[in-house]
């Protein structure tokens, strides 16, 4: 991809997020690329700041292609900060751009899990929610998002794995709507609507599973806090000196 041909400093890593990885791109579905860029160790002492963030983006055969990265100690402080967002992206199966660092930083950031991230899911989940009664006439995608962070909040409390993709989290679940709905945004537009969509039904559901993470939340083994600080100190230093040294 050019984009990530075009970025200005090297990437850790770069994975795809968003609806491809939820497992429910329209057919009109941009692709959202997330990652991790290394500043040069002069952007990080000196008196001017570097860019801790930078977005690129590009078209390609109609659809848009963006680019997020955070410069790797940015993007260490949010694993340490209980935030879902970067653990899917870490963890994302979708891999566009890797190293063995890569690869090093996800054995690390297992010890980032912690119990708390079930706050990440409920906030998550319930801005989505507002969203989708919003908005007339209803949208799918809100659902198909409110649902997806529920049951990836009831999966890492339960198990302590990442899994950001809704069709598989539904094998385990079985619930016949995400699949019909799963189905309605596969074959429509980004912005598809909901004809007559029964919104007391999807609302006793959402509360339903909101129930479910929380009652997850109180009954799971995952740690109070997370432990690897010392250990992505470490892998920061290293790998800040090593690729401005070679």
């Amino acid at each position: 991809m050019t984009v990530i041909e075009e970025h200005p400093y090297p990437l850790l890593f770069a994975t795809i997020s968003g609806a491809h990885l939820y497992g429910f791109p329209s057919p009109d579905s941009d692709y959202d690329l997330r990652g991790v860029h290394i500043l040069p160790v002069t952007d990080v002492v000196g008196l001017e700041p570097g860019r801790e963030t930078v977005e690129l983006s590009e078209a390609k055969e109609g659809l848009e292609i963006d680019l997020v990265t955070h410069d790797i100690r940015k993007f260490f402080l949010l694993l340490l900060k209980n935030n879902g967002y970067v653990l899917e992206q870490l963890y994302s199966p979708l891999i566009v751009r890797t190293t063995p660092e890569h690869k090093e930083l996800k054995q690390i950031a297992r010890g980032c899990i912690t119990r708390h991230h079930v706050h990440h899911y409920l906030g998550f989940a319930q801005t989505q929610w507002k969203l989708f009664e919003k908005e007339q006439p209803c949208r799918v995608k809100p659902l198909l998002y409110t649902f997806r962070v529920l049951l990836t909040g009831i999966h890492l409390m339960r198990t302590g794995d990442v899994e950001a993709n809704l069709p598989r989290l539904n094998e385990e679940t079985k619930l016949s709507y995400i699949d019909d709905l799963v189905a309605m945004k596969l074959s429509g537009a980004e912005q598809s609507a909901l004809d007559d969509a029964d919104v007391s039904f999807y609302l006793s559901e959402y509360n339903r599973l909101r129930c479910e993470l929380e009652d997850a939340f109180e009954k799971t083994t995952l740690p109070e806090w997370p432990s690897p600080k010392e250990a992505l100190n470490n892998l920061l230093v290293k790998v800040r000196l090593e690729e401005y040294s070679m």
